[in-house]
This record gives structure tokens, C-alpha cells and sequence, in this order.
């Protein structure tokens, strides 16, 4: 649904976005991650239509942003992460007037706007004015305006920022509830734990370069090829360590306190070796786990906090 290639941009001489190229599935809710500076916003911007690439091209739903821009922006529904609206209108009159500017039928747009309203859950405030709004609710009217015109595509800049918890469970499972109508999503956030529960791809990125992209256990799999395993024993955690290293399933063994950590050389039947092993020399084993990396590790170990 979107192709980014051999995207560049350069503001003068700074080189915001550095020949990027990834692509988002139909149907994907796709996580893109990195610290400020790293060149999302601009990328995201070039997606819109709201800014020209210095080169390269994205193409979304097969129409280039370049050549077809008014084409794109009938698939496509933007959130920014900084938005306003419209203080002394209600909610009805604010999704009215974008209604209108993207030339919705006056018999058509009731029907519409009833229907957003139902979807963001915002129903009840129809006639409040948007001034009156908390921040939560506010951030639902925006996604609310972004969906008047059924864009096929919703490309969200941090849409969760600044929202309590209850705000963000409730925005997370609006957006699951997006995809199973068939929406593809593409999002930017810093609440990392947020992009793990909902996203099924991600694009890391970091001084203008793409470090990893595409399913999170993928990535994973790439950068932890062999399966970790912790075991805590109630003592003699060195002991069992040397127990762990000579069992010859284990690989990478290393000792903190009462939990020893290694790499599983091998198939999973190592594991059951190992325990045997540890319960032959008498080691009281409290618990064994596998180990998985998750979205935050994984970011942590690709980016080091550079900029473009």
C-alpha cells in the first residue's frame, strides 16, 4: 500500500532523510520509530503530500506523491502530531466544515459524520463546543476529521501524545479497530510498549537512515538468532553456571545474582539436558524462562540516540 524508494530530502545543506527506502503492506498497522531528529516527521510530511522529496519517490496505493499528489490525498488521512481546532465550533460543525473541504455531498454528509461520530465514540459531545474538550477527546475529533473522506490510508504523527493511560488503552484499540476495517496504518510514536501491542511491522529509524525494518519478531530473529533461556536457582548460582557451560547445549553463559543466562546451542531439546544436568548436581532450580527481546530492547540496541 506504501512504497518508499531511495527517498531523499535536504534542507539546504542538512540531509533530513538520507535515501530511505521500506515498504507497508494492505492491511498493516506499521510502527515508525526513532529519536527526535531522526527524520520521521519529514518522511511522513513527503508521505502527505505536504512536502517534496530532493529525490526519490513513495507511492501510495500505486500513485506517486510526486506526480499524483491529489490522487494520494484521496487515499490518505493525516493526523499531525500537532494539530488545533477550531475553539468556538462543536464537534458536529468542526467534521461539517472538513466534510464540506473535501467536497462531500451535502446529502451524503449527515450519514458520514454520524457515522465517524460513532466510530471515535464522540457521539455524546456532538453539540459540545470543541473548547470544552479534554485532551483525549480532542485527539479522537482530530482522528475523527482525518476519517470523513474513508481514506484508504491513515498516517498518524504520534497520535497518542500527551494522553493519560485510560486515553491511550481506549486510542489503541480504536486504532485495532481501524484495521479490521480494512485500514492501513502508519504510525509514529515514542511509547514504544504501545507500537508492541498493536503494530505486526516496524521501520527503525535513526540519522535519516532506515537501521531495521519489518516484523517485529523478524528483526528480532536477525539480531538473536539463537534462543535465550535465564534459570534462577535458589544458590550456588556460579555452581550451576559451570553446570550450564559443560552441559554442551549452552553457549554465552553468564551469572547475576541468583539467575544464570545463556544461549541454547542447538535444538530445544537442549533445555530439558540442561535442567537434568542441574538437578543431577543438586542445584535448587526456582524457575526457567525464554528469554525475549522487546520493542524498546530492540530499539535500544539499533539507535544510539544520533540525529540528522
Amino acid at each position: 500500500m506504501i512504497e518508499v524508494r531511495d527517498l531523499v530530502r535536504k534542507y539546504d545543506e542538512h540531509l533530513a532523510v538520507a535515501g530511505i527506502s521500506f515498504t507497508v503492506e494492505k492491511g498493516d498497522i506499521y510502527g515508525f520509530i526513532g529519536p527526535n531528529g531522526a527524520g520521521k516527521t519529514t518522511t511522513i510530511r513527503i508521505l502527505s503530500t505536504l512536502l517534496e522529496p530532493t529525490s526519490g519517490d513513495v507511492r501510495v496505493g500505486g500513485r506517486s506523491v510526486i506526480r499524483d499528489p491529489y490522487e494520494v490525498r484521496k487515499l490518505v488521512g493525516y493526523m499531525p502530531d500537532l494539530f488545533g481546532v477550531y475553539d468556538r465550533v462543536t464537534v458536529w460543525e468542526y467534521l461539517d466544515f472538513f466534510s464540506a473541504a473535501y467536497r462531500i455531498d451535502r446529502a451524503r454528509r449527515r450519514i458520514v459524520i454520524e457515522g465517524v461520530l460513532e466510530l471515535t465514540d464522540l457521539g455524546g459531545v456532538r453539540d459540545r463546543l470543541c473548547i470544552e474538550l479534554s485532551k483525549g477527546m480532542k485527539q479522537r475529533l482530530c482522528l475523527a476529521k482525518t476519517l470523513v473522506h474513508d481514506p484508504q490510508v491513515l498516517v498518524l504523527d504520534e497520535p497518542a501524545s500527551g494522553l493519560d493511560p485510560r486515553a491511550r488503552i481506549e486510542f489503541r484499540a480504536l486504532l485495532k479497530e481501524l484495521r479490521e476495517m480494512g485500514k492501513t496504518i502508519f504510525l509514529s510514536s515514542h511509547i514504544l510498549t504501545e507500537l508492541s501491542d498493536v503494530c505486526n511491522a516496524v521501520a527503525i529509524m535513526e540519522k535519516g537512515r532506515i537501521v531495521a525494518s519489518g516484523t517485529i519478531q523478524g528483526i528480532l530473529e536477525k539480531l538473536q538468532p539463537k534462543r535465550a533461556y535465564a534459570v534462577t536457582v535458589l544458590d550456588r548460582a556460579e555452581e550451576a553456571r559451570g553446570i550450564i557451560e559443560g552441559s554442551g547445549a549452552a553457549s554465552s553463559v553468564s551469572c547475576a545474582d541468583h539467575t544464570v543466562r545463556f544461549h541454547l546451542e542447538g535444538p530445544v531439546e537442549g533445555v530439558p539436558r540442561i535442567v537434568k544436568a542441574l538437578s543431577d548436581g543438586g542445584i535448587p532450580i526456582v524457575g526457567l524462562e525464554e528469554v525475549k527481546e522487546n520493542l524498546e530492547g530492540l530499539f535500544m540496541q539499533l539507535t544510539r540516540g544520533e540525529v540528522a
